[in-house]
């Protein structure tokens, strides 16, 4: 039986993170993202969680030796022998030469890489519809969860409504630009090296994480 380690990807607002919660749950595996491993090798003060801490401390970016010495710690752990669901890494060409490397050191290969594909211009409406109450701070959405009457907040009655700067359509669509940019270079890799599944993030979330299970079991 190959073990599940695997990868997913997708731009913002493509769902990852509710499909990653249905693998990791599924799957038994451990959950591994960038964001949670650094804090938590910062707080057990490994040798790469003290470098990563001298960076992050002057407001600098983390090098990549630093970010691929913090996986390789974590990928060495027992828990990773079933396998892992790495989230947020490589974020780049060296990152991703250094997996390689750090997977056949420790034998912890990638076995298939999830994209959960949605149109940019989709995400662009679902990450832009975001609007909250002035007065009681109510999240909505435009299209998926708006107001029950147009323009008045169900939880207080008031009619402000303010966006947050992340959500406002030039931000995003930066943000969206930005992140193609980074994961286009990494997809073509992996579809060369024949582990890329791609995945209908369009769909209702348990079609997508059917859709996903289908190819995992394949993977077993």
């Amino acid at each position: 039986m190959t073990a599940m380690n695997l990868m997913l990807m997708g731009l913002p607002g493509a769902g990852k993170g509710t499909q990653a919660e249905r693998i990791v749950d599924e799957y038994k595996i451990p959950h591994i993202s960038t964001g949670d491993i650094f804090r938590a090798a910062i707080k057990n003060k490994t040798p790469m969680g003290l470098k990563a801490k001298g960076f992050i401390d002057k407001g600098q970016l983390v090098p990549d030796e630093v970010t691929n010495g913090i996986v390789k710690e974590r990928l060495s752990e027992a828990d990773t022998k079933v396998g892992y669901l790495l989230d947020g890494f490589p974020r780049n060409m060296v990152q991703a030469q250094a997996l390689d490397q750090i997977g056949q050191a420790l034998e912890r290969e990638l076995a298939g890489v999830i994209n959960i594909h949605v149109d940019p211009s989709s995400l662009l409406e679902r990450l832009t519809g975001r609007f909250i109450c002035r007065n009681c701070g109510a999240t909505y959405h435009k299209v998926f969860n708006p107001t029950k009457v147009k323009g008045i907040c169900d939880r207080c009655g008031g009619t402000e409504f303010f966006q947050r700067e992340d959500d406002k359509p030039e931000t995003v669509k930066k943000r969206l630009e930005v992140n193609i940019k980074m994961n286009t270079p990494l997809l073509d890799f992996y579809k060369q090296k024949g582990l890329l599944h791609e995945v209908n993030g369009n769909q209702a979330i348990e079609k997508v994480f059917a859709d996903v299970k289908e190819i995992l079991d394949q993977l077993k």
